[in-house]
């Protein structure tokens, strides 16, 4: 009787060990795709305008561009108010006219780059959720594993109780013979 104990033990072991192993399997199929577009993200290609719109963006939006810019508006209004050449008398018209050329130029060359970085950061976000949902791949997996081991384990446990029964009564029965 021992011998079919052990048979179904180590048979009921095999097949919760093939049940871990499904689940493993399956966490893994799941899993190989959002894997794939982590490690293998789109290059990105840029044309020679949107290399010049960054350029464009990363320097008119330093410290550098504002400091020398002031330092020229600086320069152009002594210049022109304490100097003989009156190129550009007080109201400054064409100073005015070039900043707004300035302005007009630079702002949809840095709205080009905003563009271009809205879709960076999309993309980022997009992976940031792929790997949110590997994560809760990889949980949902180990719930699984969990909830297996728990039930192998009641199980065991009422078995054992059960066998444990089973002798008290043998017990009980041989003590009442004598």
């Amino acid at each position: 009787m021992e011998n079919k104990d052990i048979s179904r033990l180590l048979s009921e072991e095999n097949n919760h060990l093939k049940k871990l192993h499904q689940i493993v399997e399956e966490s893994i199929k799941e899993e190989k795709l959002i894997i794939h577009n982590l490690l293998n993200p789109p290059g990105e290609t840029l044309t020679q305008g949107q290399k010049i719109s960054d350029k464009v963006a990363r320097f008119g939006g330093s410290w550098k561009f504002i400091i020398m810019f002031a330092v020229i508006l600086f320069v152009w209004i002594i210049f022109n108010s304490v100097s003989g050449i009156n190129f550009d008398p007080y109201p400054f018209i064409l100073m005015n006219l070039i900043l707004s050329c300035v302005a007009a130029l630079q702002a949809p060359i840095i709205m080009m780059s905003q563009n271009r970085q809205e879709e960076k950061d999309r993309m980022q976000s997009e992976n940031d959720y792929l790997i949110n949902l590997k994560a809760e791949m990889q949980i949902r997996s180990l719930h699984q594993k969990m909830d297996l081991l728990l039930e192998d384990q009641i199980k065991t446990l009422f078995e054992s109780q059960a066998n444990q029964l089973t002798i008290l009564q043998e017990l009980s029965a041989r003590l009442e013979k004598k």
